[in-house]
């Protein structure tokens, strides 16, 4: 792993942190404004593509998880850290480019609660 992070660290980040389930994501990266942000490539954003392993990750077991998949759950996690660090738009976050991109990667800023 290329991660300077321990596998229980990972976890317990990317519980707080990826707080949609696998079925809401699923739904979400169906929709046009799930697809209207990111950068683009071949058709299909980086994030959007990652919302799609985010899926996977999910719908596996944590013993099952592939080095890989705990590479790119680092990744993710420290995404969403990131992002949320740059701060939402001061209006208008429920329809905002700055919320479908981090929905994209498995977090709602507006959910209240981790699910």
């Amino acid at each position: 792993m290329s991660s300077s992070k321990s596998k229980d660290q990972i976890w317990d980040e990317w519980k707080d942190l990826v707080n949609m389930t696998a079925s809401e994501l699923e739904d979400w990266l169906d929709t046009d404004e799930s697809k209207s942000v990111g950068d683009s490539d071949e058709g299909e954003s980086t994030g959007h593509k990652s919302g799609r392993r985010i899926v996977k990750i999910k719908n596996t077991n944590k013993d099952d998880l592939s080095d890989d998949q705990w590479d790119h759950m680092a990744t993710v996690v420290g995404y969403i850290k990131r992002h949320l660090s740059q701060g939402g738009p001061d209006d208008d976050v429920e329809t905002s480019a700055w919320r479908y991109s981090l929905m994209n990667w498995g977090h709602d800023p507006l959910k209240k609660d981790a699910s």
